[in-house]
């Protein structure tokens, strides 16, 4: 099932991806030369907050959306 997710640089910043397979993405991130350009000098990262989509359309859309959002609402959504 396809995710929208937040990760937590280690320099405090946040990163936003989607991803048909979390585990593996985050893997990507974390080691390998597949992971995002940003987080291969902002590791490790570790995974802040995720949700669930029925398509990969639907978490790309979202993803789009919380990139528009500012630095804390980014961070009042992982807070819950």
């Amino acid at each position: 099932m396809p995710h929208t997710y937040i990760l937590r640089c280690a320099d405090d910043t946040l990163y936003i991806g989607s991803t048909p397979d979390l585990e593996k993405r985050l893997h990507q991130h974390n080691h390998a030369k597949a992971g995002a350009k940003y987080t291969r000098g902002r590791r490790p990262v570790v995974i802040a907050y995720s949700e669930k989509h029925r398509t990969l359309a639907k978490a790309r859309a979202r993803e789009a959306e919380l990139k528009r959002l500012t630095r804390a609402e980014k961070l009042a959504i992982i807070a819950g």
